[in-house]
């Protein structure tokens, strides 16, 4: 690291002492441990602009407070088959680690629904709060990023309809949980998915590009240099299986909350609620979070530029006619 950069650190660091006392707490339950780790995650995110991550830095503690986000992981979903309801059609799970510690978290991106934004928040969590520090005790140093690996099997047409929701997930992402992603692998990506990354790519930022690498098939033979074939997700342990939810079993689909993950991770959250429903008895259903919106300008841009792309993939393949009332539609 540079000198410039360490400078940038110790500003930031200036900054960051001088904030309220109930924002100070806050910020501790982030870094749990790692400050000045925690304030380079920013200064990434922000292109080293100490007022930029000075500013988003203080969003995300004033989110966090305003939606009680550290106690996130004492509201379980019940009941359980609400839970399993939501796992059903939010496919995302942990199906193991990297050789050198990184946690792999699959996501069904072709075949999810995704219900609930809520659900995802609570996931970030348990990976920010269990997952990442046991993984930093094993290893014996600092392992704060995971490994995605982003099955598109089943991305359809119809499919692109969630581009609103994907998009204030990924917005949650970007502002609260900065530069906690590796590598991006993207698997089983039909011709569809060609379309949207022309349009999407551009709008990243060159950070952001350089974690995306796009792998043949299910990517097996690429994955399997950086993880063992255990902690492959269950969609890229054989080519052509034809679904995100393919598998053996139940449990060993680690979308399903079958799965070992979603169990532990279920029972965890049950457990931290117990010592708290005394005070306040446990509400059935999902809780409530305040989600960034986006901008309707911008996802109008992105849902007409993908609507160029597949005319001219329709063009290209003689399927001008059969796309040429083709309107994607964003709720």
């Amino acid at each position: 690291m540079g000198i410039a950069s360490q400078d940038a650190i110790k500003q930031f660091s200036a900054l960051v002492a001088e904030v309220d006392e109930s924002l100070k707490a806050t910020f501790q339950n982030i870094h749990q441990g790692y400050p000045t780790e925690t304030l380079v995650r920013f200064l990434k995110a922000r292109e080293w602009s100490i007022p930029n991550a000075h500013k988003m830095l203080l969003d995300c503690l004033n989110w966090r407070i305003q939606n009680c986000i550290d106690e996130i992981l004492a509201k379980p979903i019940i009941p359980a088959d609400l839970y399993r309801g939501i796992r059903d059609s939010q496919l995302v799970g942990l199906s193991g680690y990297t050789k050198d510690g990184h946690p792999v978290f699959a996501i069904g991106v072709g075949l999810s629904t995704y219900d609930k934004a809520s659900s995802h928040i609570q996931m970030n969590e348990y990976r920010d709060h269990v997952i990442l520090p046991a993984s930093t005790k094993k290893c014996g140093r600092h392992v704060a990023t995971c490994v995605k690996v982003l099955d598109m099997t089943g991305l359809k047409l119809s499919a692109l309809c969630q581009i609103k929701l994907l998009t204030i997930i990924s917005t949650i992402d970007d502002l609260n949980y900065p530069e906690k992603t590796e590598t991006y692998y993207i698997v089983n990506a039909p011709c569809i998915f060609s379309a949207c990354w022309k349009v999407v790519k551009p709008l990243l930022q060159e950070r952001t590009r350089r974690k995306v690498q796009i792998l043949q098939g299910c990517g097996r033979d690429e994955l399997l240099k950086i993880m063992d074939y255990a902690s492959l997700p269950h969609f890229c342990k054989r080519e052509g299986s034809g679904s995100s939810q393919h598998s053996s079993s139940r449990s060993d689909n680690c979308f399903s909350f079958d799965h070992h993950f979603h169990q532990q991770l279920y029972s965890y959250i049950k457990q931290q609620a117990l010592g708290r429903e005394l005070a306040a008895p446990l509400k059935q259903g999902c809780f409530h979070v305040d989600v960034p919106e986006p901008d309707p300008k911008g996802v109008n841009i992105v849902k007409t530029a993908i609507e160029s792309q597949l005319h001219k993939i329709g063009d290209r393949n003689g399927l001008s006619r059969s796309l040429s009332g083709l309107k994607i539609n964003i709720a």
